[in-house]
């Protein structure tokens, strides 16, 4: 089973999620926050697989609780579910170590698949918000040390930004998802980074990927 936290403010919002994510026989779940520093608190009480973090409340920033609790809890994924698709709340969002970033009007069977995804800690963006993520990196460069990544390691993150999971992405090169897994662990040292949402930015940042 996969533990799922939902944060929102609003409770109706929480009850739509909760409904649809009631049927899937996998997905249990555990807890409800209405805030950021509630969520923190909750994953420490209950320890869940996955967090479904909205980005604005009243009561404490999403982004803020997300950096807090992939410190803490590094096992725990956060899955952004919000209404903002701005380039800047996704780059804050991942920048923050959240695993995906999806909208609210996300129809319900991907909203289940995303979850299943990211308890595998594979990225999840939908190909509209990598569009926008992937041009604001690109308008706004940031200088980083220079790393070398192998042409395999750079085919790897490539098909990941596409938010294909390692299994996809094994089948596409014709090589194990494990190979895939090694593949991108390597980059992860290589870049400085401890996920892969982090490194196809990083690579993106530094001019390690293909312009698309």
């Amino acid at each position: 089973m996969i533990r799922i936290l939902l944060v929102d403010d609003h409770p109706v919002v929480r009850e739509g999620i909760r409904g649809m994510l009631s049927t899937e026989p996998d997905l249990d779940i555990v807890g409800e926050a209405g805030s950021g520093p509630e969520a923190v608190a909750r994953v420490a009480a209950l320890e869940p697989d996955v967090v479904l973090m909205d980005l604005r409340m009243p009561g404490g920033d999403g982004v803020k609780a997300t950096e807090r609790i992939r410190a803490d809890h590094p096992t725990v994924h956060v899955l952004v579910l919000t209404t903002y698709d701005t380039d800047t709340d996704i780059l804050r969002a991942v920048e923050a170590g959240a695993t995906g970033y999806l909208l609210k009007d996300t129809p319900r069977a991907e909203l289940a698949d995303s979850v299943r995804s990211a308890a595998r800690g594979e990225t999840v963006l939908s190909g509209r918000l990598a569009g926008k993520l992937l041009a604001r990196v690109r308008r706004d460069p940031e200088p980083e040390k220079p790393a070398t990544l192998s042409p395999r390691e750079v085919e790897v993150l490539r098909l990941a930004a596409d938010g294909r999971t390692n299994a996809a992405i094994g089948r596409a090169l014709g090589i194990s998802a494990t190979t895939v897994k090694t593949h991108l662990m390597r980059a992860y040292e290589k870049l400085g980074v401890g996920d892969r949402t982090a490194a196809v930015s990083q690579a993106i940042r530094r001019g390690l990927l293909p312009q698309r």
